[in-house]
C-alpha cells in the first residue's frame, strides 16, 4: 500500500498546483512560470531580489516579468486557447492543435515539447538588445534570454516593441521537436535541445516523493503537495546564500530567514539529513563574532540591523539547538553536533547581553527579532521583556545540554541543564500573575505589564517544568473558545482582546509554526489529548485549502489576502505533524 501511494504521488497532485497564483518552478531554479487567469498566456518572473533595480523597476514583488505574453500559436500565428493540466514535473496545455508540454531541463532551462505539425510561440522579452538567428534568437540585458529549437523553422521574427522585444516563432514540429528557453545571468547561453527531458523530470520527482514516510490517507494529497513545496522552493547557492536552501516563498520572500530555515530543517530530516543540516548551516555561516545570528541571508548580503520601526539589531528567536537535536535524533550523525555546538553556545550567550536592566531576563530590542513583526505587544514601543523569549532560551539551554552530553562534554551538559532550570524558575517569578493565570510581557526596568493577551503569554507551558496548577491555568486559557480555542486555533491574539484582527499577520491569524510549538508544549506538559486535538485541527486547516499558505483565519480557516502562497514552514511543519500523527507520537 505504501509503495502504491508513492508511485501515484504525481497523479495525486494532478491540477493541485494552480499556476495562476503558485509558480511552476523546480529545485534550485530562479524561474517562476505563471499562467494568466483571464487569457491564454503565460509569463515568467525571476526569483531574485536585485536591490539595485528598485529605483528603476520597483520592489522585486512588483517588477514586470522578464518574459511576458507567452502565447501558444497555430500555424497561422493565431493564439491557441488552452486548458491546463499541471503536475509537479510538468505543465500540459491542451489545445485544438494538440498538447504542448512544458518542463524544466535545468535550473535555467525550460523545455517546451509542441505537438506535431505547424505550431509556434509568441512572447515579449525584457532586454536591451536582441536578434534572431538560425536556431532561434538571443537577447542581452540585466538578465539574458535565448530561445532555441531543433524543429524546422518556418517563421522567426524579432522586433522591438516599446521597451521590450517581441518574438514570433513558427515551426514544423516533428516527433522529437522541442523549443527551449534559457533565462540566465551568465554570459554564455545553454542552447542545447536535450532529449529525454520529460522522462528525467518525472523520474526525479518520483524519486523525491518515493523517499517520504507514509502518512494517513486523509492527509496524503496535501502531504505530497507540501513535499512539492519543499523541493520546488529550494534555491541553489549564490553569493551569500552559501548552501542550497528553501526560501519561505519564491513569490513573496526571496531569501533565507533564520527562523524559517530552522523550521524547514524539521521536515528535511525525514528525507535528506544533509539538506536538513544545510538549512542550519546557511545561517550559521554568517554568525557574527559576538555570537549573533542574522535575521536573514540574501544573495546580496545579510540583515543584522534595521532602522524601521526602531533602530536596533535584528535577529530571530533561538530555536536552533532544539532543531539540531531533532535532526540528530533522526540521523544519529554526531559529527554535526560537534560542528555546531560551539556556535550554538555563542548564540545563546549573545541573548543574555541584551538585558538592559540586569535582571537576568533578556529583552527584544526590535519587533522583528521576535518573529512577530506587527504584534500588538510592540504597539507602545521597545524594548520588551516577553515570556516567549525566556521560554525559547529555556528550551535552547535544555537542548544545548543534550548536545553537550552527546559529544562527551558532561560538565558543560550539567551546567546548561542547571541554567535551563534556573531560568525556568525565574520565568515564573518574573512574568506570572496569579490573579489572571497569565505570563504577561513587561517593560524592562519598571516591569509594567503590557496588557495584550496573546498565546505568547502562555508559552512557558513549553518548558514542561511549571507547577501543575500554573500549567492547568494556561491550558484553561488556551482551550477557552472566547480566547484561543477557535475553530482553527491558535489565533495570535486572543479573540477577546480589543486588538484582535483575524486577517492581519500577527494580530490574530493562526500560524502553523506557533501551533506546532504548542503541540510540543502540550505533549511535554502532559496534555496529550489537547495536543492531539490541536494537531488534528491544524492538519485539517491546511488540508482544506489547495495551497500551503503563510497564515489562516482562525474562525473560518480561509487564508487572508495578504498571506504568501506556497509557504515553506507551513509545508514543512504540516509534513512533520502528519508524520507524527501517523506514527502515534502525538
Amino acid at each position: 500500500m505504501e509503495r502504491a501511494a508513492k508511485t501515484d504521488a504525481l497523479h495525486l497532485l494532478r491540477n493541485r498546483i494552480d499556476i495562476t497564483t503558485v509558480p511552476f518552478t523546480d529545485r534550485g531554479s530562479r524561474l517562476l512560470v505563471f499562467a494568466e487567469r483571464d487569457r491564454p498566456h503565460f509569463y515568467i518572473r525571476l526569483c531574485e531580489r536585485w536591490p539595485k533595480l528598485e529605483d528603476a523597476q520597483g520592489h522585486y514583488r512588483v517588477r514586470p516579468p522578464i518574459l511576458s505574453d507567452l502565447a501558444l500559436l497555430n500555424g497561422e500565428g493565431h493564439p491557441l486557447p488552452f486548458t491546463l493540466v499541471t503536475y509537479p514535473h510538468l505543465i500540459e496545455a491542451h489545445t485544438c492543435a494538440g498538447i504542448f508540454r512544458l518542463m524544466f531541463g535545468g535550473p535555467e532551462l525550460l523545455v517546451l515539447l509542441p505537438p506535431p505539425g505547424r505550431v509556434g510561440i509568441r512572447f515579449l522579452a525584457g532586454a536591451e538588445w536582441g536578434q534572431a538567428d538560425r536556431r532561434g534568437g538571443r537577447f542581452k540585458g540585466i538578465r539574458n534570454i535565448a530561445y532555441t529549437t531543433n524543429a524546422h523553422i518556418l517563421r522567426n521574427l524579432v522586433m522591438r516593441a516599446e521597451d521590450r522585444w517581441q518574438v514570433e516563432l513558427i515551426v514544423e514540429a516533428g516527433e522529437q521537436a522541442a523549443i527551449t528557453l534559457n533565462l540566465t545571468p551568465r554570459l554564455g547561453f545553454d542552447r542545447q535541445v536535450p532529449r529525454g527531458v520529460l522522462e528525467r523530470a518525472e523520474a526525479t520527482w518520483r524519486a523525491w516523493f518515493g523517499q517520504t514516510p507514509p502518512v494517513a490517507a486523509a492527509c496524503e494529497q496535501t502531504y505530497y503537495y507540501a513535499w512539492w513545496v519543499m523541493r520546488a522552493g529550494l534555491l541553489s547557492t549564490r553569493y551569500h546564500l552559501t548552501r542550497e536552501a528553501l526560501v519561505p516563498s519564491k513569490v513573496h520572500y526571496v531569501g533565507v530567514w533564520q527562523w524559517d530555515a530552522f523550521f524547514h530543517a524539521l521536515a528535511y530530516r525525514h528525507v535528506d539529513p544533509q539538506l536538513a543540516c544545510d538549512q542550519c548551516r546557511v545561517v550559521l555561516d554568517h554568525q557574527r563574532l559576538d555570537g549573533m545570528l542574522p535575521d536573514a541571508v540574501f544573495d546580496e548580503g545579510t540583515v543584522g540591523r534595521l532602522t524601521h520601526p526602531v533602530h536596533a539589531a535584528v535577529t530571530k528567536p533561538p530555536v536552533a539547538a532544539w532543531v539540531v537535536w531533532r535532526i540528530y535524533e533522526a540521523s544519529g550523525e554526531r559529527e554535526f553536533l560537534e560542528e555546531v555546538y560551539e556556535p550554538l553556545c555563542q548564540w545563546n550567550r549573545w541573548w543574555f547581553t541584551h538585558d538592559i536592566d540586569g535582571d537576568g531576563i533578556p529583552q527584544y530590542d526590535h519587533p522583528f527579532s521576535s518573529g512577530l513583526d506587527d504584534s500588538p505587544l510592540w504597539d507602545d514601543g521597545l524594548p520588551v521583556e516577553s515570556p516567549d523569549l525566556a521560554t525559547y532560551l529555556v528550551i535552547d539551554m535544555e537542548h544545548l545540554a543534550k548536545i553537550a552530553g552527546a559529544i562527551g562534554e558532561i560538565e558543560e551538559a550539567r551546567r546548561w541543564m542547571e541554567r535551563s532550570a534556573a531560568l525556568s524558575h525565574r520565568l515564573v517569578e518574573h512574568f506570572y500573575d496569579e490573579a489572571s493565570g497569565v505570563f504577561w510581557a513587561v517593560r524592562p526596568g519598571t516591569h509594567a505589564r503590557i496588557p495584550v493577551l496573546t498565546p505568547f503569554n502562555l508559552y512557558p507551558l513549553w518548558t514542561g517544568r511549571l507547577p501543575g496548577r500554573i500549567a492547568a491555568r494556561l491550558v484553561e486559557h488556551l482551550t477557552d473558545s472566547e480566547k484561543f480555542w477557535t475553530r482553527y486555533p491558535i489565533p495570535t491574539v486572543a479573540k477577546s482582546d480589543p486588538t484582535y484582527n483575524p486577517s492581519q499577520m500577527w494580530r490574530g491569524p493562526t500560524w502553523v509554526n506557533i501551533n506546532y510549538i504548542f503541540v510540543d508544549a502540550l505533549r511535554r506538559a502532559g496534555y496529550r489529548d489537547v495536543a492531539r486535538t490541536l494537531a488534528d485541527r491544524t492538519l485539517e486547516m491546511v488540508t482544506r485549502g489547495p495551497d500551503a499558505r503563510e497564515y489562516y483565519h482562525p474562525e473560518t480557516g480561509e487564508s487572508p489576502a495578504g498571506a504568501a502562497p506556497c509557504f515553506g514552514w507551513t509545508a514543512a511543519l504540516f509534513v512533520d505533524l502528519a508524520i507524527q500523527r501517523s506514527r502515534g507520537l502525538v
